[in-house]
């Protein structure tokens, strides 16, 4: 009883202790407001304690706590996660702990790491700073709420902009709506506070039109589809230059020709194949930019901003202006073109013994068209493409016995060929989506493929062992642990995984396993959930394996017209290789290049897809009600989605599923009781929503 006494009295003066804290509180509170002129009959103390780790609310971080910036990424639930550069997983952020953040925001957080139950290691953390605002430009839908009352108070008429992307929290107030209406599609600059608002900068039009939301698209993704007076005048000075011979190659003797898709007007890489007793020289001829867009000009600033070219279903928005694009760089039939020609001699089996590149004048002699030359191989083409291109037909030849020899060694090699489904939109006379097919990849698609593959390998060799800088493709391996979810994946699919490493998987297993795949009829799925699996391709300065391609040395040297990576190559191999200036100059250069070359890159694959998924809402809002066939492509902890066969996608949500289904990770399956759904089951589903605002379809199981 003695030592419980005792206790109960540390108990007190604890409570005593915590009493009179309260007390200190209130009385400097009050004096506080005191001093402040504000009247006041008493005051209320909420103290917050550290009730467990989700309970913090202090600023300081804890012994147990790391202070680190990252890029803020929102959800639509309000909660978000913070990816730290260096960590393995994101942090994850609960709704009352952002700061005031948004998605896009660069902020500063402290977390703690943790063990759940089941042994798996967490992180969570809150947002203690706003280091810089991401979102400066906003798109979304004007709102107009009325004046109303709320009890006794009336709350006065306003306008608020309703944020397209569901991952940003705020609802911007609008002072001057800028002639828009309730339900149009704006665009807006925010200025952020304690109560954002906003200031239109344009009006799109219908919310729910094609029109808006394309534009919507373009400003989010910061594309510019328009060039400067400087930008235009430049290049029109530049492309009435006449071309000179001097310190150039011509292949006046040398069969030459294109291959591109039958719309393309950009033709930058052209090609000619010689045998050279048993082994073979390929010529591939690419377009010289370098020569027409020349260092700190307002043209080289443009390309540096822009990065490269985005193909749009419908249009193109260049690089360069089409003066230069479609005119003077683009390899046209008949007219003498300036290119830089790699001469790559390769033996038997396909190796690159050597490579030299000059400045040359080629003439191509034909336009060829990857549809037409798949005909002309399959021996299927009618009389008027066999005489357009009787001029070339043993060079085609030529090229599909190379491309053969080719193949078989990137085959060798463990060349990784991941089944992708890309899409063809077809559309009428007023670019409005009349079909949709899946696009198939022919021989001739195939074997220009190879000799572009192999003319980057051998540039970015030849630049690295005479140690010139280039902008080099790397491809790292995949992460340790997606890799490691991969092979469980195809392990519970039944594939044997016993003799492939976990710590180092190369591509010639992948590439075997990937055929095996395919021999069951699992290759969609399994080349999907590799793909997943795989690290981001990227551009840099420092040299290091393309992991997919398995190959050591790699760049794009290929496309200067519309990729900036390969111009800032072509300017090197001018200024170093070709008029020897000193290979430190521009090691800067090239690492400024990479850069905005991988940016720009992500920028335009967003973007990319984000039309194509708006034609393809489009297309299928005709069909809402109706039933299709359809393959499950995707499995996640919210739901399935499913894909048709002309390629468009939509979620069946978990929510709406008949019973209740439990998410499998490790499998990738949806389980209710006996009934499992994998990827690449085949199942009915009937289209309920095409929403044109987001891009998206929702469907619905039908057993």
């Amino acid at each position: 009883m003695k030592n419980n006494k005792k206790n109960f009295n540390k108990f007190t003066k604890r409570n005593v202790h915590k009493r009179k804290g309260k007390e200190k509180s209130l009385q400097r509170i009050k004096a506080e407001l005191g001093k402040s002129g504000v009247s006041f009959d008493g005051a209320k103390i909420s103290v917050k304690t550290d009730g467990g780790r989700r309970a913090r609310v202090s600023q300081t971080p804890q012994r147990d706590e790391i202070r680190a910036r990252g890029l803020f990424s929102g959800s639509k639930s309000g909660f978000g996660f913070v990816t730290v550069e260096g960590e393995a997983c994101d942090i994850f952020i609960p709704e009352d702990k952002t700061g005031g953040a948004i998605h896009g925001d660069l902020v500063e957080v402290v977390y703690h790491t943790y063990r759940r139950a089941g042994g798996e290691i967490k992180t969570e953390g809150r947002v203690v700073k706003i280091v810089e605002y991401g979102v400066t430009t906003l798109v979304g839908t004007l709102i107009h709420e009325p004046s109303h009352f709320r009890g006794r108070r009336r709350i006065p008429d306003k306008y608020y902009i309703l944020p397209d992307d569901t991952r940003i929290g705020i609802r911007p107030t609008v002072s001057d709506t800028a002639g828009a209406v309730d339900g149009d599609k704006v665009a807006a600059t925010v200025l952020r506070g304690y109560i954002p608002e906003a200031k239109i900068t344009a009006v799109l039009g219908d919310t729910f039109s094609m029109k808006a939301n394309y534009e919507a698209v373009l400003i989010e993704s910061g594309i510019p589809t328009d060039f400067t007076p400087e930008e235009l005048c430049e290049a029109e000075r530049v492309a009435r230059e006449p071309l000179s011979e001097q310190g150039r190659e011509r292949f006046d003797g040398l069969t030459i020709m294109t291959i591109d898709g039958e719309g393309a007007k950009d033709l930058d890489d052209a090609v000619s194949v010689v045998k050279s007793g048993e082994g073979w020289r390929l010529y591939v001829h690419i377009a010289d930019v370098a020569s027409y867009v020349r260092e700190k000009t307002p043209l080289d600033r443009a390309v540096m901003s822009r990065g490269t070219s985005v193909y749009f279903t419908d249009k193109v928005v260049p690089m360069l202006p089409p003066v230069l694009s479609n005119g003077v760089c683009s390899l046209n039939a008949g007219e003498d073109k300036y290119a830089v020609s790699a001469v790559i001699t390769l033996d038997k089996n396909g190796e690159i013994i050597k490579t030299k590149i000059l400045p040359s004048i080629i003439n191509s002699r034909v336009r060829g068209v990857y549809s037409e030359v798949n005909k002309i191989l399959e021996n299927r083409a009618d009389a008027a493409t066999r005489v357009k291109y009787k001029p070339v037909l043993p060079l085609i030849k030529r090229m599909h016995e190379l491309y053969t020899v080719l193949y078989k060694k990137a085959e060798k090699r463990g060349y990784l060929e991941m089944e992708v489904a890309e899409s063809e939109i077809l559309l009428d006379g007023e670019g409005n989506p009349v079909g949709i097919e899946r696009r198939e990849r022919g021989v001739a698609e195939r074997m220009i493929e190879q000799f572009m593959l192999t003319a980057n390998e051998a540039v970015a060799r030849l630049l690295s062992e005479k140690e010139i800088p280039c902008v080099y493709r790397v491809h790292d391996e995949p992460p340790a642990d997606k890799m490691e979810d991969f092979l469980l994946f195809v392990h519970n699919l039944g594939f044997d995984t016993s003799v492939i490493s976990r710590d180092k998987v190369d591509t010639d297993t992948l590439s075997r396993l990937l055929g095996i795949a395919e021999q069951r009829g699992l290759l969609a799925p399994v080349s999907y959930t590799l793909l997943r699996s795989m690290a981001k391709a990227k551009y840099s300065e420092i040299r290091s394996p393309h992991f997919g391609l398995s190959l050591d040395y790699y760049c794009h040297f290929t496309s200067p017209i519309r990729r900036l990576s390969d111009l800032a190559t072509h300017r090197i191999i001018h200024r170093v290789l070709l008029e020897g200036k000193r290979p430190d100059a521009y090691k800067s250069y090239a690492k400024r290049a990479a850069v905005a070359a991988t940016d720009a890159e992500l920028r335009a694959l967003g973007a990319e897809r984000r039309i194509e998924s708006l034609y393809k809402t489009l297309y299928m809002s005709r069909f809402i009600g109706e039933e299709f066939d359809a393959v499950v492509c995707s499995i996640t902890s919210f739901g399935m989605f499913a894909e048709l066969e002309n390629t468009c996608e939509g979620l069946i949500p978990i929510s709406e599923m008949p019973g209740l289904f439990l998410y499998d990770e490790g499998n990738r399956t949806l389980r209710a009781g006996s009934v499992i759904y994998r990827l690449g089951d085949k199942i009915r589903v009937r289209l309920e929503e095409a929403d044109m605002i987001r891009g998206k379809l929702r469907f619905s199981l039908l057993l």
